[in-house]
C-alpha cells in the first residue's frame, strides 16, 4: 500500500516519531508551574543534557539540504556555509560562559540590564519576532523539500500542466548539457533562453509532490506546539535527546546506500570531476574561496550573538562547566556537516554534473533514487526531528522574551501561572506565523542569505554589550536602525518598488561562471512578458545594496562571479554595525557609571556551584563591583577582555585542537575520495 512514492511502513514510522514527542510533552507538562521552570527547566539541566540542546539547536535538516545542495553545485568549497562554524566552536568556549555569568532569563534582559532602557528591550523583543519568522520559515520550508520530494506523483498521475513543467525542465537539463559540450546549435539558443527564464520564474519542476504545502505547514506545527506547549524547556531537552538519535541516524543513512548505488568508494573519484574535492577552492571564480570562508565566518559569529535562545539554552545549564559542556554538542555537527557534504558529491556521482536543475531537491531526489521502505520513513522522521529542534528553541525563547519583556512591563502584577500561559498563547502565535514565513519564501540560497544577516544589527549590539564600557543605549538605537535598513529592509523590499525592480541599470545580469546569466544586484532577473526576450528585464528577490554602493566607490562588482558578490556582502554586512556603534558611541553622552560598573562586575563573577555560594558571590560583588577589575588584559581602557585562567586556555586550545583536527580529516577524506 502506498501513498504518493511513500509505503505504509514509513508512514507508520512517521506517525510512531509523531506520537512519541507528543507524548514526552504530556509527560513534562506536570512540573511547570513557574516561568523559570518553564523556560530554563529550573536550571537544572546538566552536562548531557545541555550536549543534546546545544546539538540538536545546531543541528537541523535545512544544513543538510543546503549543504547537499551547494556542495551538488560547487563541489567541497559549498559545504563552507555550513561548516566554518568548525572555526566558531574555540568561540563557543567563552560565549557559553558569558550568557551565563549574565544570569538573565533572556537577551532582552540584557538591555536593560546594561543600559537601564526598558524601551529597547521592549524592541528586541518585537524584533525577534521577525526573527523567529525567518528561522521557523526556513526550518519549514526544509522539512517541506525533503517531505515533498519523498511523496511525489507518478507519471500516470501528472495533469497536462505536470507534465509540461517536468518536460520543460528536462528540455533545460538537455540544452545545458549541449552548452557545456559546446554542441548547442544556434537555433535552440532562442529556446534555452526561453526555459531558462521559465526556470528563473518557479514554472519548470523536477518532480511534482502530493503533498500540499500549506497542509503540510498546519500539521507540523500543530505538533510541535503541542509538546512544547506542555512541556516547555524539560520537554524540549528530553525531546532533543530522541531527535538527536535520529538527526545522526538520517545524516549517515544516504552515505553507504549511495556508494554502494555507485559501486564504492573509489567510483566516486573516478565519477566526480576532482577539482569539487577540494575543500579550499581549486581557482574555480564559482566557488567559495577562503575569502568567502572569511566573510561566512565574520556574519555568522556577529548574528549569532544575538539569537534570542542564547541565554534560554545557557542560561538553564547548572554551572559555567555545564554550559561549555555544551560545546561538545555542535562539534557532533561539524561530523554531520561531514557527512552531508559527501551525500552531495555521491548526488554529483548518482546524477552527474548539472543533473538536477533544482539544487535544493539534492537530498530528496538521493532519498527518492536510493531508499527503499521503512528507511524512506526513518529519513522523514529524521528531518521532522531536526526541523522540531529549531522550532522548539526558537518558540521557547520568543515566548520567554514577550512574557518577561513585553506582558510584565505592560501588566506586572501577573503570576507565575498566568506568565506560563501568555508564554503558551506566545508559542502558538509564533509557529503560526513561522508557517506563514515558510508559504512566503523562495529558494534555499536566498533564505541562508538571510538566515545569516537577519540577526545582525542586534548581535553586533550584545558583542559589544559584552565588551566595551564606552557603548551607549543611543549607539545601539542607531546601529540597529541603520543597519536594519542598509542590511534587511531596503534589499529586502525594493524589489517590490516598481522604480527600481524595472530600473535596467538595476535589474542587469553578467554571465556567471556556468555560462548562464546572473543578476548583478537582484537575486532574480526574468523579462517583464512570459515567452518574450525583447520586453525590459525585471529584478526581484534580495537586492544586493551592498554591492551597489561599493560600484558607486569604484568596485566593478559586475565583473565578479555570483559567490564573490556574495561574498562582498557579507563583508560589508559584518562590518558596519561595529563601524556605527563606535562613532555614535563616541558622539554620545557615556551610560551612567554606577550601572556599567555593576554589569561588568557581575560578568567577571564566577558562577557558584551553589545556590548558597552563587549568592555569596554576587553579594560581594554587588558591594564592591570592581573586585575583579585585576583580571582586565588592560586595566585602564574601556575594553573588558579579560585574562585567561587555566580553564579558558585548556578549553581553548582544545576546542582549537579539535577544530583543525576536523578540517584535516574532512581534507584527509576528501584526497582520500578523489584518488579512488
Amino acid at each position: 500500500m502506498r501513498f504518493g512514492s511513500l509505503h505504509i511502513i514509513d508512514i507508520l514510522i512517521v506517525f510512531a516519531y509523531l506520537a512519541a514527542v507528543v507524548y514526552i510533552g504530556k509527560r513534562a507538562a506536570s512540573g511547570n508551574t513557574s516561568e523559570d521552570g518553564y523556560f530554563l527547566a529550573g536550571r537544572k539541566l546538566g552536562k548531557l543534557y545541555q550536549f543534546f540542546l546545544n546539538f540538536g539547536n545546531a543541528t537541523e535538516p535545512s544544513g543538510a539540504v543546503s549543504t547537499a545542495s551547494f556542495v551538488y553545485q560547487q563541489g567541497a568549497p559549498g559545504s563552507w556555509l555550513s561548516f566554518q562554524t568548525v572555526f566558531m566552536n574555540p568561540y563557543f568556549w567563552f560565549m557559553n560562559v558569558w550568557f551565563r555569568r549574565a544570569r538573565l532569563t533572556t537577551v532582552s534582559d540584557l538591555f536593560e540590564d546594561r543600559f537601564g532602557s526598558r524601551r529597547l528591550s521592549m524592541f528586541y523583543a518585537m524584533f525577534q519576532i521577525l526573527v523567529a519568522c525567518v528561522f521557523l520559515g526556513f526550518a519549514n520550508v526544509t522539512a517541506y523539500k525533503i517531505a515533498s520530494s519523498l511523496v511525489v506523483k507518478q507519471q500516470s498521475q501528472w495533469t497536462a500542466e505536470d507534465r509540461a513543467s517536468v518536460e520543460g525542465y528536462n528540455q533545460l537539463k538537455a540544452l545545458e548539457k549541449q552548452v557545456k559540450a559546446g554542441s548547442l546549435p544556434v537555433a535552440d539558443q532562442t529556446q534555452l533562453d526561453l526555459l531558462r527564464d521559465r526556470s528563473a520564474r518557479g514554472e519548470l519542476h523536477s518532480y511534482i509532490t502530493l503533498l500540499p504545502n500549506v497542509l503540510f505547514y498546519i500539521v507540523f506545527a500543530a505538533v510541535v506546539g503541542t509538546y512544547i506547549v506542555l512541556g516547555g524547556m524539560s520537554a524540549a531537552a528530553v525531546n532533543e535527546g530522541l531527535q538527536s538519535v535520529l538527526i545522526i541516524v538520517f545524516s549517515i543513512l544516504l552515505i553507504p546506500v549511495g556508494l554502494n548505488a555507485i559501486g564504492g568508494w573509489h567510483e566516486l573519484g573516478a565519477r566526480v570531476p576532482k577539482h569539487m574535492f577540494d575543500l579550499f577552492g581549486s581557482g574555480n571564480v564559482g566557488q567559495f574561496s577562503v575569502l568567502s570562508l572569511c566573510a561566512i565566518l565574520l556574519v555568522s559569529i556577529v548574528q549569532n550573538g544575538g539569537l534570542s535562545h542564547n541565554m534560554g539554552i545557557c542560561g538553564s545549564a547548572k554551572n559555567e562547566f555545564a554550559a561549555r559542556s555544551g560545546v561538545s554538542g555542535t562539534y557532533l555537527k561539524r561530523f554531520m556537516i561531514i557527512l552531508w557534504a559527501f551525500a552531495g558529491l555521491i548526488a554529483v556521482a548518482v546524477f552527474g554534473v548539472g543533473g538536477i536543475s533544482d539544487p535544493d531537491s539534492t537530498w530528496g531526489a538521493l532519498s527518492n533514487k536510493l531508499l527503499g521502505p521503512g528507511l524512506i520513513g526513518l529519513m522523514l522522521a529524521g528531518v521532522l526531528a531536526g526541523t522540531m529542534s529549531t522550532l522548539a528553541a526558537k518558540a521557547l525563547a520568543i515566548s520567554s522574551l514577550f512574557v518577561r519583556n513585553v506582558y510584565r512591563q505592560i501588566w506586572p502584577d501577573i503570576t507565575q501561572l498566568q506568565g506560563v500561559f501568555y508564554a503558551r498563547c506566545t508559542i502558538v502565535v509564533v509557529l503560526a506565523l513561522g508557517a506563514m514565513s515558510a508559504w512566503l519564501m523562495g529558494d534555499f540560497l536566498s533564505i541562508v542569505n538571510i538566515v545569516l544577516t537577519v540577526n545582525i544589527p542586534f548581535g553586533a549590539c550584545v558583542l559589544m554589550s559584552y565588551f566595551w564600557r564606552r557603548l551607549t543605549v543611543q549607539a545601539v538605537w542607531a546601529c540597529v536602525v541603520l543597519s536594519t535598513l542598509v542590511i534587511i529592509v531596503i534589499p529586502w523590499t525594493s524589489a517590490k518598488v516598481s522604480a527600481l525592480s524595472h530600473n535596467q541599470a538595476l535589474a542587469q545580469v553578467a554571465p556567471s561562471p556556468t555560462g548562464q546569466p546572473a543578476g548583478v544586484y537582484f537575486a532574480t532577473v526574468v523579462h517583464e512578458t512570459a515567452d518574450d526576450l525583447s520586453s525590459p528585464l525585471v529584478g526581484s528577490g534580495r537586492f544586493n545594496l551592498e554591492c551597489w554602493l561599493m560600484n558607486k566607490v569604484g568596485l566593478d562588482v559586475a565583473g565578479r562571479s555570483p559567490s564573490q558578490r556574495l561574498t562582498a556582502q557579507f563583508l560589508f554586512d559584518g562590518f558596519f554595525p561595529f563601524i556605527v556603534l563606535m562613532i555614535a558611541s563616541w558622539l554620545t553622552p557615556r551610560t551612567d557609571a554606577q550601572r556599567v560598573a555593576q554589569f561588568y562586575g557581575k560578568m567577571k563573577t564566577p558562577v557558584g556551584d551553589t545556590p548558597q555560594a552563587e549568592e555569596a558571590g554576587m553579594e560581594e560583588t554587588r558591594r564592591n563591583p570592581t573586585r575583579f577589575d585585576h583580571t582586565k588584559l588592560v586595566p585602564s581602557s574601556n575594553w573588558e577582555f579579560c585574562k585567561w585562567d587555566k580553564v579558558d586556555t585548556v578549553g581553548f586550545l582544545a576546542c582549537c585542537a579539535t577544530s583543525f583536527s576536523i578540517v584535516g580529516l574532512f581534507v584527509l577524506l576528501l584526497k582520500w575520495a578523489a584518488s579512488g
